[in-house]
């Protein structure tokens, strides 16, 4: 193949130097939180000895500040002129949080208290870094390319899916888990270090209003189409979680799969979702972006039903769980990239980080409420009856959708289409 033919194969926001280096970056960042997400629990575990109780407080930290901060960061970052240094800074800080845990481990001064206070402080520093993250993506790609630079940053984030947690075992069993916390700090740095290298025209900070703080929240109840895919979300998140809360207790002490083969399944699910960023853009320049939206929801959510399903010899349970993580990952991930492409047309620019501190917040305040449900409903009545109402309700979640404009929607919105109603 001629070097042409290669530089053509290749996406054309990939040919551009801004996007690319924004992309490089975030795929490093995102490879590395994978490894936090391994570390930072086992260092609790085999480091400081920590129960399950202390587990769920570590959990408790690293969500709080979702429900504490996207609003208020929201209504801040809608204000500045500048929001990638606000993020080039919060990368920054995200690094030096997490090398005080190897540097305390190695004083042997590491305790349970830094671990909550680092969790809580990444947490936070996250959450500004995703709503200023919302404005920047816009800044940087034409609207004729939303749907692509989705693909492209929800490919990565399979990517890192599927090579993170490799990573990080490998790193916690060479280094151990506090030294492997290292490589997560390197790549903030990096994600700095790329943002830095960008100029993008970022859209002029919103004046101060009345209201300002619940402008973006207002917004969405106002707008029919956000409206429903934001109560469609929210409906998911709730299922969802209340079926992640007792999936691996399910796989393990009912259907009898070991922790290595429960790996793999988990994998098969890692390489869907690439491929799902992979299949997005053609499914959605084939029939529409409503549609598309639909056909993930479903894609996602139907899968599912064949987990509580699963029974019989061992090979057959493999196969049905292989087969159902695999599938519903390819529909999450083009559910990712519709809807992120049409909240990205949609949303004006002036309340655009404000709108997406409402949307995490309410979508990860449903989270901890699934979890808790599942675990009060799978005491009550049973792992199995459990999974059927968490992976039911998921589906019935594009119920939401249906009355709305979303599935006559075939294009996304033009820019010169946005406004911000008054009031």
């Amino acid at each position: 193949m001629s070097e042409m033919a290669l530089v053509e194969r290749v996406p054309a926001l990939l040919r551009e130097r801004a996007f690319r280096r924004y992309w490089i970056g975030q795929t490093v960042s995102l490879t590395g939180d994978q490894i936090s997400l391994i570390a930072i629990p086992l260092a609790a575990v085999l480091i400081l000895g920590a129960d399950a109780a202390a587990m769920g407080w570590l959990k408790t930290a690293e969500l709080l500040p979702t429900l504490l901060f996207n609003l208020p960061l929201g209504a801040w970052a809608d204000r500045q002129a500048h929001r990638r240094r606000a993020m080039i800074a919060a990368d920054m800080a995200r690094a030096a949080l997490v090398l005080t845990l190897p540097v305390a481990y190695a004083l042997d001064a590491l305790t349970l208290g830094q671990l909550y206070a680092v969790a809580f402080g990444i947490g936070a520093l996250t959450v500004l870094f995703e709503v200023c993250n919302s404005t920047l993506l816009v800044a940087l790609v034409p609207s004729e390319r939303y749907v692509q630079a989705n693909a492209l940053v929800n490919g990565s984030r399979s990517m890192s899916w599927l090579a993170g947690p490799g990573i990080g075992g490998v790193l916690v069993q060479v280094l151990t888990a506090p030294f492997a916390l290292v490589a997560d700090a390197l790549t903030y740095l990096v994600s700095a270090g790329y943002l830095a290298r960008i100029r993008p025209v970022e859209p002029p900070p919103a004046p101060v209003a009345k209201g300002h703080f619940t402008e973006g929240l207002r917004w969405v109840l106002r707008e029919s189409s956000m409206r429903a895919l934001f109560a469609a979300s929210g409906t998911l998140q709730f299922f969802n979680y209340m079926f992640h809360t007792l999936f691996v207790l399910y796989a393990t002490a009912e259907l009898g799969i070991g922790a290595g083969l429960l790996g793999l399944i988990l994998g098969a699910g890692a390489v869907g979702g690439l491929l799902g960023a992979v299949f997005a853009g053609p499914v959605v320049r084939r029939i529409g972006i409503g549609a598309s939206l639909i056909v993930g929801f479903l894609g996602f959510t139907l899968p599912l039903l064949l987990i509580p399903l699963a029974g019989g010899p061992l090979p057959l349970v493999v196969a049905v769980m292989f087969t159902a993580e695999f599938l519903s990952c390819i529909g999450v991930m083009i559910a990712d990239v519709a809807g992120g492409s049409l909240q990205m047309a949609l949303i004006p620019d002036a309340v655009r980080s404000r709108v997406m501190g409402a949307y995490r917040t309410l979508n990860h305040g449903f989270r901890p409420l699934g979890a808790l449900a599942g675990g009060l409903l799978g005491t009550a009545i049973g792992l199995r009856p459990t999974l059927w109402i968490a992976t039911a309700g998921a589906v019935l979640a594009v119920l939401w959708l249906l009355p709305s404009p979303l599935p006559r929607m075939r294009e996304l919105p033009t820019r010169e289409e946005e406004s911000v109603p008054v009031g």
